[in-house]
């Protein structure tokens, strides 16, 4: 689908907390030598300060939010540079937000997980202001997208695994000297 593509292209790997973005979006940022954006990042002080006391934040808390990181994303287009981007994109909504028009070349993959490897994995995570407690809100406001490459992190567990799936389902080519 983009091998040999001369335009850039943006991958947001979306999903609820504790899913792998962070982790497998940095690993594939290096594999292909494209630019790599958390999402948490662009998150406003308010957010972050909501998330930290275990307060799920609302559509109006992450307006201002994915604005901030739509805007990256038209940065990233105009300067013609492929990324990797970390969003939890939970509803259709913010989603359309990110990609307003369906031909743009943006890709959701969404990683997808059971509750149980989802709580031991928050469980296991340390200094990150999503607590475990608030992964029953996340999947609560979870809208499964139908438009996006789907990787089931219970059947590939490990890091490489993820990556090998997204760019095989993306037929992407990795960076050879990030490979050797």
């Amino acid at each position: 689908m983009w091998r040999g593509q001369s335009t850039s292209v943006i991958i947001i790997l979306m999903g609820v907390s504790g899913s792998g973005k962070t982790t497998v979006g940095r690993c594939l940022a290096d594999v292909l030598d494209w630019c790599f954006i958390e999402g948490d990042d662009l998150h406003p002080r308010s957010n972050v300060a909501k998330m930290s006391q275990g307060i799920p934040l609302t559509d109006r808390d992450r307006g201002p939010w994915l604005t901030r990181l739509r805007d990256r994303l038209v940065d990233l287009r105009q300067q013609d540079k492929s990324a990797i981007v970390t969003c939890s994109a939970l509803k259709r909504s913010y989603r359309q937000i990110l990609r307003p028009h369906p031909n743009e070349a943006i890709q959701f993959v969404y990683l997808k997980g059971s509750v149980p490897l989802l709580k031991s994995r928050l469980h296991q995570r340390q200094g990150h202001f999503m607590k475990a407690g608030m992964l029953q809100s996340q999947l609560t406001t979870l809208e499964e997208p139908d438009d996006a490459i789907v990787i089931d992190i219970d059947t590939a567990t490990r890091p490489k695994q993820v990556i090998s799936d997204v760019l095989a389902r993306l037929n992407l080519l990795p960076n050879a000297e990030a490979e050797g």
